[in-house]
């Protein structure tokens, strides 16, 4: 039974910003389809992207006789084995532990906060991130996108 899409609905797109297909929140819709869409990650608002660009749909490929839907990407393809950076680690790292959260379930980062190993904070530079440990009272190290940061807290 194929998803029902609404405006403020969720729905998977690529992020012209972050370059990943990414959880986007329906702005608006046209002709049934997402027209304009929110990142849930860097809340960027953009036309809707089903897939990265260069990618075409499942259906473009073979006329729609592959029996994959165009979310499932296009399979599997032969490489000489891929190199995993520890980048690309460290963002498929941060990617599961923010996966299936709320956008209402992080709490804005203040340096006069204090935090848990675990919680999920939004920052206003680097965006959203988890904390991994709690260094002392004063100190955690919160994992980003990008990087893992050490930031400040209960700081009066």
């Amino acid at each position: 039974m194929p998803k029902i899409l609404r405006v403020a609905g969720e729905v998977d797109g690529w992020c012209t910003k972050c370059r990943f297909v990414l959880n986007h929140r329906i702005v608006s819709l046209k002709n049934g389809k997402p027209h304009q869409v929110e990142c849930l990650t860097c809340r960027t608002q953009h036309l809707w992207r089903p897939h990265s660009p260069g990618e075409k749909s499942a259906a473009a490929t073979d006329g729609g006789r592959s029996g994959r839907s165009p979310s499932e990407g296009p399979g599997p393809r032969a490489t000489r084995g891929t190199r995993v950076t520890p980048t690309m680690r460290r963002e498929q790292q941060w990617e599961k532990a923010i996966l299936g959260h709320g956008v209402n379930e992080f709490k804005s980062y203040a340096v006069g906060a204090s935090f848990r190993e675990g919680d999920l904070l939004r920052h206003k530079k680097f965006g959203d991130g988890i904390v991994t440990r709690v260094i002392d009272a004063h100190k955690v190290e919160v994992l980003f996108r990008d990087e893992a940061r050490t930031l400040a807290q209960s700081m009066s």
